[in-house]
C-alpha cells in the first residue's frame, strides 16, 4: 500500500509544505474501512496532548482528522479525529459547514456520534494512529469501486500549526468539502444495518414539589435500520436523555428570549437536513419543542420515527415524526411532523421545502380542532465562483385564531476569500408569524445586517500571525420605523504565532424600548431610546498552555447608565486526564431608576477525569446570584460505543443560596447496549 504524503500549511506559513512528514494509509475489508497514520516529529518530547475525553477539541492539541465524503457530493460529509491520546472525535458536516442554524444541524454538528475505534501512541519517531470505521456508520452509492471524497488534517500544536493532504487557502477549513481530494477504488459492502439499543433506567428523586422519595423505572430502545446505504430509518420507544449534560444557566439582561441549543442524542443524527432560518433568531424547526415544556420543564416522549438521508446522489430527504405527552394545566399532548426535501445543485448550490405540524390534544385550550401549527418554507442558495454564496429562505404559518400577516422571509450574501470576508443581508419577521415548533428570538421586525473583515499575515511584525481588522452592523426595526436594535461593532483581532490573542474594539449601540420591562426583579427600565458607546478588550492566553486565560471586558452605557462586565474563564488541566474550567459573568449595572444599582453574577465551574477515553467522570456546577441558585451535575460514563454504555447521573438544584440544604435531588442509573443484529 502505497501511502498518501506532501501535507501543505494554511498557517503559520500559508502554503508552504508541513514542517513535519505525515503518511496515511487506507485499506478496507468486507466490513470496515481502515486509516493509518503516521506523524513524524523529529521532538516527540514537543508533542502536546491536552485532552482525552470523546470529543473534546482538538485545536489544542497535536492531532489528526479525516473528512469523508463517502456519497462524493461535495457538500456533505463525516468527520473522524484523534490525538496522541486516542480520544474518540466525530461529527457530521452539511452544506459545507456554512451554518444556518446552532440546532445541533447545519454546519457541522460536533454532538453526532457514531460507532468506530481509534488506537494510538507515542514512539521515538513521533506518534501514530489506527482508525477502524465500519462501513454501517458511513454513507455512500451502491456499486463497486467508488471514488470518494477525502481530506485530512494535522496539527502540530507546538508551532500552531495546521495543514491539509488537499490543499485549502487559510479562509478554510477541514469542512470545505468541495475542494477534498479523490482516493478512487474503495469497495463498499452492501449495506445490512440493524442495530438496536435497549436501556433500562433507575431513577430516585427527592425535593421539590416531592413530599418523600420517589422511585421509577424505566425501559425503552432505539432502532437504527439502514435502507440502503445512504438513507436510514431511525425508531426510539419511550426516548430518554437522563445521559445529556444540563443546559448551562444564561442570564437575562434584556427583552429578547434566550436560545439553549439541542444536546439529546436522537434528535441530532442528520440535524442538518432539517435546518432551515437564521442561526439562533429565526428557526423554522427547533427539536426542543418537543419533549421541553414551558420554562423547560421536560415532558415524556412517547417515542417516534426519523427517515433521513439522499435519495440518488442529490437528494436529500428527512421525515421525523413525534408523540410526546402533556402534562396537566402545563402542556398538552402533541404530535410533531416535520418533512424536508433539499435539492443539491453544482457549486454549493440547493433548493428545498420544509413542512412542520403540529397536532396538539386540546387539553389545555380545550379545543383539540384548533389546538395545531403548520409552517411552511422554502429554502435556496447559489454559489458563484469558489467565494460567494448567496442564500435565502421564506415562510409562512397557520396558527387558528391568529391575527396579522403570518410570514417571514430573509435573503443573504457573504463573500469569502482569503483576504477579506464580508457579507449583508435582510430579515422581515411579520406581525403573525408563529412557528410554535421553531424558535423566535424576537417577533414583528425588519433586520439589516452587515460585515466586512480584512485578514493580514504580516511577515515579520512582532512575532504576529495574523490581524483582522473588521466592522459589522446589525439593525432591528419594526414596522412602524422605530428602531428598536443598533449595533455597530469596530475591531480589530491581534493574534501571535505563539497562540496569544487580543481582541481591541468599540461598539455603538441603540436600544429603542417601546414597554417598560423588569430588566432584574424591582428594576424596570423604562421607554425610550438610548444611545450608547462602550469599549471592549478580549485577551486570551494560550489555549493549548496547562494553565489558560481567556478575559473579556465591555465597559459603556446602557439604558441611559453605565455598565461593566467582565467575563474571565480560567483553564487547567494535568496531562490529558484531568482539566478543570471556572468561569464567571459579572455585570455591574448603575441605571438612573429606583434601584437601578446592581449586579448580576452567574458562575460556572467544569471538572473532569477521564479514566480512559471511555470511563469519564464529570462535574458542572453553576450558581446564578441574581435568582440565589445553585445547580450541580454530576455523570460517570462507562462507554460501550458513542452513547450506550453505563451512565450514573446525580443533579441537585438549590433555590435557597449557597450553604443551604438542596430543595430538590435526583439520582439516575441508566445503562444501554447497542445489539448489532446483522453481525
Amino acid at each position: 500500500m502505497v501511502p498518501t504524503g506532501d501535507f501543505w500549511q494554511i498557517q503559520p506559513a500559508e502554503g508552504q509544505p508541513a514542517s513535519q512528514k505525515t503518511e496515511v494509509f487506507i485499506g478496507f475489508t468486507d466490513d470496515s474501512l481502515y486509516i493509518g497514520m503516521v506523524a513524524y516529529d523529529d521532538n516527540p518530547a514537543g508533542i502536546i496532548v491536552s485532552d482525552s475525553r470523546r470529543d473534546s477539541e482538538l485545536d489544542n492539541t497535536d492531532s489528526f482528522q479525516i473528512l469523508i465524503d463517502g456519497m462524493r457530493d461535495r457538500q456533505n460529509g463525516f468527520v473522524f479525529g484523534t490525538n496522541p491520546a486516542g480520544l474518540e472525535y466525530d461529527g457530521q458536516v452539511t452544506k459545507e459547514g456554512s451554518s444556518q442554524t446552532s440546532t445541533g444541524g447545519g454546519g457541522f454538528n460536533l454532538n453526532w456520534d457514531a460507532s468506530w475505534k481509534v488506537s494510538a501512541k507515542i514512539s521515538d519517531i513521533g506518534w501514530s494512529a489506527e482508525f477502524e470505521i465500519p462501513f454501517r456508520t458511513l454513507r455512500y452509492s451502491a456499486g463497486d469501486a467508488q471514488d470518494w471524497g477525502f481530506n485530512f488534517q494535522r496539527n502540530i500544536r507546538r508551532n500552531n500549526e495546521v495543514a491539509f493532504w488537499a490543499p485549502l487557502s487559510r479562509q478554510r477549513t477541514l469542512y470545505r468539502v468541495s475542494e477534498a481530494g479523490t482516493v478512487s477504488g474503495i469497495d463498499p459492502p452492501p449495506q445490512r444495518n440493524l442495530k438496536v439499543t435497549p436501556y433500562i433506567l433507575g431513577k430516585a428523586a427527592r425535593g421539590g414539589m416531592l413530599s418523600g422519595t420517589e422511585t421509577d423505572q424505566e425501559f425503552g430502545f432505539d432502532l437504527k435500520y439502514s435502507i440502503t446505504p445512504s438513507l436510514t430509518l431511525d425508531a426510539t420507544y419511550n426516548t430518554d436523555f437522563a445521559q445529556v449534560e444540563a443546559d448551562e444557566q444564561q442570564v437575562n439582561l434584556d427583552r429578547f428570549s434566550l436560545f439553549f441549543p439541542e444536546k439529546r442524542p436522537f434528535f441530532l443524527e442528520n440535524a442538518g437536513q432539517f435546518s432551515v432560518g437564521n442561526s439562533e433568531q429565526v428557526e423554522l424547526f427547533f427539536s426542543r419543542r418537543i419533549g421541553v415544556g414551558p420554562g423547560g420543564i421536560p415532558l415524556p416522549i412517547d417515542g417516534g420515527v426519523r427517515l433521513s438521508g439522499k435519495v440518488g446522489s442529490s437528494t436529500n430527504i428527512g421525515f421525523l415524526h413525534m408523540a410526546a405527552d402533556g402534562l396537566d394545566g402545563v402542556a398538552p399532548a402533541n404530535n410533531f411532523t416535520v418533512a424536508r426535501v433539499n435539492q443539491e445543485l453544482a457549486n454549493r448550490s440547493s433548493v428545498g421545502f420544509l413542512i412542520v405540524n403540529r397536532d396538539g390534544d386540546g387539553s389545555i385550550t380545550g379545543d383539540s380542532s384548533t389546538d395545531e401549527n403548520q409552517t411552511y418554507a422554502i429554502d435556496g442558495r447559489w454559489g458563484i465562483g469558489d467565494n460567494l454564496l448567496l442564500q435565502g429562505w421564506a415562510a409562512a404559518t397557520a396558527t387558528p385564531g391568529m391575527e396579522g400577516r403570518e410570514t417571514a422571509y430573509s435573503v443573504s450574501g457573504a463573500y469569502d476569500s482569503a483576504e477579506y470576508n464580508m457579507g449583508m443581508g435582510y430579515t422581515e419577521v411579520r406581525e403573525g408569524f408563529n412557528p410554535e415548533v421553531g424558535f423566535l428570538s424576537r417577533s414583528e421586525y425588519r433586520k439589516g445586517n452587515a460585515n466586512i473583515m480584512r485578514r493580514i499575515r504580516p511577515d515579520d511584525m512582532w512575532g504576529l500571525l495574523e490581524i483582522r481588522p473588521h466592522i459589522s452592523w446589525n439593525g432591528y426595526w419594526d414596522f412602524e420605523g422605530f428602531q428598536e436594535t443598533g449595533y455597530l461593532h469596530v475591531d480589530s483581532h491581534w493574534e501571535w504565532k505563539s497562540g496569544f490573542e487580543v481582541h481591541t474594539g468599540m461598539n455603538f449601540t441603540k436600544s429603542g424600548v417601546k414597554d417598560p420591562f423588569d430588566i432584574v426583579p424591582g428594576v424596570t427600565v423604562l421607554p425610550g431610546t438610548y444611545d450608547h458607546r462602550e469599549a471592549q478588550i478580549v485577551v486570551m492566553t494560550d489555549q493549548s498552555a496547562p494553565f489558560s486565560a481567556n478575559v473579556r471586558t465591555v465597559i459603556g452605557g446602557r439604558f441611559g447608565g453605565d455598565r461593566v462586565t467582565l467575563e474571565p474563564t480560567l483553564k487547567y488541566r494535568v496531562g490529558e486526564r484531568f482539566s478543570s474550567e471556572l468561569s464567571m459573568q459579572y455585570n455591574d449595572f448603575d441605571l438612573p431608576v429606583a434601584n437601578g444599582d446592581f449586579q448580576v453574577n452567574l458562575t460556572r465551574l467544569r471538572l473532569s477525569y477521564s479514566f480512559t477515553p471511555k470511563m469519564l467522570l464529570q462535574a458542572l456546577v453553576q450558581y446564578n446570584d441574581s435568582r440565589d441558585v445553585v445547580g450541580t451535575n454530576l455523570r460517570f460514563s462507562w462507554l460501550q460505543s458513542a452513547n450506550s454504555g453505563l451512565y450514573l447521573v446525580y443533579n441537585e438544584v438549590d433555590d435557597r443560596g449557597i450553604g443551604a440544604p438542596p430543595v430538590g435531588r435526583e439520582f439516575i442509573l441508566k445503562y444501554s447496549h447497542i445489539f448489532d443484529v446483522f453481525n
